[in-house]
């Protein structure tokens, strides 16, 4: 497995029009596998689902309003919130049957992500918190109270991609956009689940989260190629949320 990690954020429409490039990169067979850990910009990203709710023009502007740029994400799900006290992780793979391996993928990458956080001391476990944002099966939570970590998927024909959220630090800020994205959208949403990993252990920043993560996953560290992020560039707008859009 390639792994690509990335210490600057970039715009938010490049860093999610990253993850399509790379996923279509192995779709193509250019790459067996990448992973990719990365840091990015005051971000809301958006399902293709929740720009089809009335409320996504009023949503995408209420992300604004706190310094979050609104986005459209490959994987599916709904709204996620991240920011510079985050680690984002993209996980490609080349898959024959990518369908068919969607729930195994979910579950290894969910454990995965869990002891990497347990490693630091958290009491980090597999599995949905009541009324969280982006409900998911695989979320990994901590005392099984509050949302650290959000997974979602997308699949090509030969190839997957499994994007990752983890909440380090900065969970009020998160907080606040996701309570009024989620108002907006008319999604339901209890404010007490948003969490992040120092408000479990007080002393963790994203730096060593980060090497956890990388540990847990192994492989050495190496740069996005210059094709990835060319095509990425050009898949960039479609990413992108202007308001006369998303007014529709």
């Amino acid at each position: 497995m390639i792994t690509v990690v990335e210490r600057s954020p970039r715009p938010p429409a490049l860093e999610v029009a990253v993850a399509h490039a790379l996923v279509e990169q192995v779709n193509e067979g250019a790459f067996d596998s990448v992973l990719r850990v990365y840091r990015p910009a005051p971000t809301v990203a958006f399902g293709r689902l929740d720009a089809l709710r009335p409320g996504f023009a009023a949503a995408a502007e209420a992300a604004r309003r706190h310094g979050f740029e609104p986005v459209l994400r490959s994987p599916g799900g709904h709204a996620v919130a991240y920011h510079e006290g985050c680690l984002g992780i993209d996980e490609l793979r080349g898959e024959p049957d990518p369908i068919a391996g969607m729930h195994d993928r979910f579950a290894a990458t969910g454990e995965l992500l869990a002891g990497a956080l347990r490693s630091l001391g958290v009491d980090a476990r597999v599995g949905a918190v009541p009324r969280e944002f982006c409900p998911g099966e695989f979320t990994v939570n901590a005392r099984g109270a509050v949302k650290l970590v959000g997974t979602a998927q997308r699949v090509l024909r030969h190839a997957s991609l499994l994007a990752a959220s983890v909440a380090v630090s900065g969970a009020d800020r998160l907080r606040a956009v996701l309570v009024d994205v989620y108002a907006a959208l008319e999604l339901d949403m209890d404010p007490g689940t948003v969490g992040a990993v120092a408000g479990e252990v007080s002393d963790l920043g994203v730096d060593e989260v980060e090497r956890a993560v990388l540990g847990a996953y192994g492989g050495a560290e190496s740069a996005l190629d210059a094709a990835t992020l060319s095509l990425a560039e050009k898949l960039e707008p479609g990413h992108r949320i202007r308001t006369s859009t998303a007014a529709g």
